[in-house]
Order: C-alpha cells, then sequence, then structure tokens
C-alpha cells in the first residue's frame, strides 16, 4: 500500500470522518432555511394583499402576484452556475442577500405605494425561493447513498415552519410598525428583509466547508490513480476517504476555480447530460408533473372556495391543510425513498394524486371535498417531488450537477407560474372539477413511465 492511499484509508477509518461536515452542512441549512423561509412566507399572502392596494388594477396585481414565481425561474440557472463555479456557500448566500434587498424595496413598495419597486421587489425575492430550493440539493451533496432522500427530505421539512410562520408577519408588523411608524405591510416586509438577511449570512459564515466543493475534492480523489492502476481497480477508495486527506491541501477557491468550465459549457453540459441520463429525464419529468399538477388545482381553490359560499377563514384553514400535506410528513417520504426506492415513492405520490383529482372532480361542490382534495393534494406533491429530487440527485453526480439542478428548479418555477396564469381563464370558462380533469391527464406520463421499469435502471 502506499503512503497515498494509507493515508486515504486513515481517513476513512477515523472515527466520524465520513459524517462531520455533512452533519455541519445539514445544521446549517435547517437553520438557514427556518430563517429564509419566514421571509419567503410573506409574498404569497402580505404580498398578494400589497400587489392589490398598490396597483389598485386586478390585471396589474394578477402579474404582481406571479413576480416573485417568475424571479425564481429567472434566477434559479444563474443561482445554479453559480454554485459550479464558487460553490453551495457563495451561491445560496448570494440567493437570499438578493431575496431580502427584494424584501426591503417592498417596504419602499408598500409605504409610499409605488408599483415600481414592487414588481422589482417580488421579483428579487424569487431569489429567496431560487435558493430555498437548492439548499434541498446541498442537503445531498456530502450524503451517504442510504441518506440521501432523509437529508433532502429534512432541509424540505424544515422550510415548512417558515412557510407557516411567513404568512403571519402582519401581527409583528403591526408591533413594529408602532415602533418604526412605517405600515403594517412595509413593517412586515421590513421582517422579511431581515430574516432574509440573517438567513444569507448563516450560510456565508458557517457553510465551511462548503458541501460541493468538497465533493469535487472527493470524486477527483477517486478517479485519481493512487496505486499506479486506473480508479476503476479501486472502488474501495471511497470518495469519503479522500476529503479529508485533500481538504489541507486544496483550497476551496483553487478547487472552483479549476472545475469552472468556460462561459456555455455548463447548459451544453446539462443538456448532454439529459440527452444521455435516462434516470435523469424521468426525474425531470416527475419534478415538473408534481409541480404542474399541484399549481393548477391549489392556485384556484380560494376563488373556487369563495364562489361556493365559503368565507376567509375556511380559505386559510384549506391553504393551511394543504401545505401542511406539502411540508409534514416530508422526512418520511424521504426515510421510504431510502427504503423503499424513487420508483416505489413516485408510483404511491401518483395514487395520492388521483384521490385528490377525483376529490377535485366529482366533489367539487362540497368545501369538505375540496378541503379532502387540497390535503392529498399537499401529499401526493410530497411524494413525488421529494423522491423526484432525490433522483435527479444521485443521477447527476458530475460536474453539471449544480447548473442541471438549478435549471430544473428554474424550469419548475417557469411552468408552475405558466400554469398558474392558465388556470385561472380555464376555471372561468369552464370549472374547478374541468381543471381537475387537465391535471388527471397531466399525470399520464409519469404514469407510463413508472410502470416501464426500463427508465429507473442505474
Amino acid at each position: 500500500m502506499t503512503r497515498t492511499t494509507a493515508s486515504l484509508a486513515a481517513a476513512r477509518d477515523r472515527p466520524g470522518g465520513r459524517d462531520t461536515a455533512q452533519r455541519r452542512t445539514l445544521v446549517v441549512l435547517v437553520i438557514a432555511q427556518i430563517l429564509g423561509t419566514v421571509g419567503l412566507g410573506v409574498a404569497p399572502s402580505i404580498g398578494i394583499l400589497l400587489a392589490g392596494e398598490v396597483t389598485d388594477n386586478e390585471a396589474w396585481a394578477g402579474l404582481a402576484r406571479t413576480s416573485s414565481t417568475l424571479g425564481a425561474a429567472l434566477l434559479g440557472i444563474p443561482l445554479g452556475n453559480l454554485a459550479a463555479r464558487r460553490g453551495r456557500r457563495t451561491a445560496l448566500a448570494t440567493g437570499w442577500w438578493v431575496a431580502a434587498a427584494g424584501a426591503a424595496l417592498l417596504v419602499a413598495a408598500a409605504q409610499f405605494e409605488t408599483v415600481i419597486p414592487l414588481f422589482l421587489g417580488l421579483l428579487m425575492t424569487g431569489a429567496g425561493t431560487a435558493a430555498s430550493l437548492q439548499a434541498r440539493f446541498a442537503a445531498t451533496d456530502l450524503a451517504a447513498p442510504s441518506t440521501r432522500a432523509r437529508s433532502l427530505s429534512l432541509v424540505v421539512w424544515m422550510g415548512a415552519i417558515g412557510n407557516v410562520l411567513g404568512p403571519n408577519l402582519g401581527v409583528p408588523g403591526e408591533v413594529v410598525g408602532e415602533a418604526t411608524g412605517l405600515s403594517v405591510y412595509a413593517a412586515a416586509f421590513l421582517i422579511a428583509a431581515v430574516a432574509s438577511l440573517l438567513a444569507g449570512t448563516v450560510i456565508f459564515a458557517l457553510l465551511r466547508p462548503d458541501p460541493l466543493l468538497v465533493l469535487a475534492r472527493r470524486q477527483r480523489a477517486s478517479a485519481r490513480d493512487v496505486t499506479g492502476a486506473g480508479p476503476e481497480k479501486h472502488p474501495a477508495v471511497t470518495s469519503e476517504a479522500a476529503s479529508d486527506v485533500l481538504a489541507d491541501v486544496v483550497p476551496d477557491a483553487e478547487i472552483a476555480a479549476r472545475a469552472r468550465p468556460r462561459r456555455g459549457e455548463r447548459f451544453r453540459r446539462m443538456v448532454a447530460a439529459l440527452r444521455v441520463n435516462r434516470r435523469a429525464r424521468t426525474a425531470l419529468v416527475a419534478l415538473l408533473t408534481s409541480q404542474v399538477v399541484m399549481v393548477s388545482l391549489m392556485t384556484m381553490t380560494p376563488v373556487h372556495i369563495e364562489h361556493q359560499g365559503g368565507s376567509l377563514t375556511v380559505v386559510g384553514l384549506t391553504i393551511s391543510l394543504h401545505v401542511a400535506g406539502m411540508f409534514g410528513l416530508s422526512p418520511v417520504v424521504g426515510i421510504l425513498v431510502d427504503r423503499i426506492g424513487h420508483r416505489g415513492t413516485i408510483a404511491i405520490g401518483i395514487v395520492i394524486f388521483a384521490g385528490s383529482l377525483a376529490a377535485a372532480i366529482f366533489a367539487a361542490g362540497s368545501l369538505a371535498g375540496v378541503m379532502v382534495s387540497l390535503v392529498l393534494l399537499g401529499l401526493g406533491w410530497s411524494f413525488m417531488n421529494v423522491a423526484a429530487s432525490a433522483l435527479f440527485a444521485t443521477a447527476i453526480a458530475d460536474r453539471s450537477r449544480a447548473s442541471a439542478q438549478g435549471g430544473a428548479d428554474a424550469l419548475s418555477n417557469l411552468l408552475g407560474a405558466t400554469t398558474s396564469f392558465a388556470a385561472g381563464p380555464l376555471m372561468v370558462a369552464t370549472s374547478f372539477s374541468v381543471l381537475g380533469i387537465v391535471a388527471a391527464v397531466l399525470l399520464v406520463p409519469i404514469l407510463l413511465l413508472v410502470l416501464d421499469p426500463a427508465p429507473w435502471r442505474s
């Protein structure tokens, strides 16, 4: 055994050596996720009210309401590319700081009722959504294959705390408003700005070592000819063993510089990876399906409930139950993915989605039926989204990893925004039940993929 091989083996066998970086990564991501999503939770609630008040025009207000989602779509790829160049720490911190700047603009928009800061601020808060989504992939960078899905689901689950607290910032906003002289909406967005700023600061200060750069070291060490033969002859030299040895040899900045592709090359790599990687394409189809099916029905549910005579309390309760379905069981779903696999978990998601859509189609006139539909819709999204995200993180593990993940999230947000636009006119022209039928049709492609074992093979 050479000295290098012995060092790698020693690093691998050191107690806790392979898990320390991953544990630290998860702790930092969870703290930042809770802080950041508090700020994000303001946009779909107080942000909607602010858009209506500032624009005083339903068409413009509708466009303003989707600005945050469009921002996430537009900024997902740049943040993914930044992660590929500089690592997760820089990319995630940048995303949260841009969101903080956007929330600060919304303070001005609320206080002075100005349109341009409203649109620009909501667009910039989309960077926080993009950062929150990419944080779940960051949780998988250093995770062992047997715990990858549960690591991802933990970060998703922690985001639920902020998503629940964020819409209720109007209450502390009143206190802050009285102390500062700001309006309630402006004070709420001030709290959101501080929360996003803190999230970015936590990431930038504490996400060390950077998980994506450590992963790059590990992959390079695994491929290195440590004993004079090709890496394919030495599968025992694991990426975990290599990481601690190389961590003190090559600085993170140099790792990033070495891995930095030329302009345009990241996009070509991502497209090439999807073209030849059937598992990645399957994961992307499942990821996009979960988003489009969920958004198509959820977007118009408050309007439908109002048309059925439901109160704002019923609307709030229904959406809260839906969000609980989306995030409440995420850790359980993650464990299930690690136990039974991606295909089986996505199949369960399809069945739950089918139950949700059946309730939407056949019980649309019942408020209880709509509530059941929305709870199942959230659960179906959770099963399919967590499993698809974990599969995508597993399927693309080369240098295009971060860029591909950013691209997938950007496409998901773009389709979500498009679906949200289309759902309104479609329901006006038809009915809530027809939305359910359309969503059911959208499930067919992923159903066919689940029935075929070929796309799931490594």
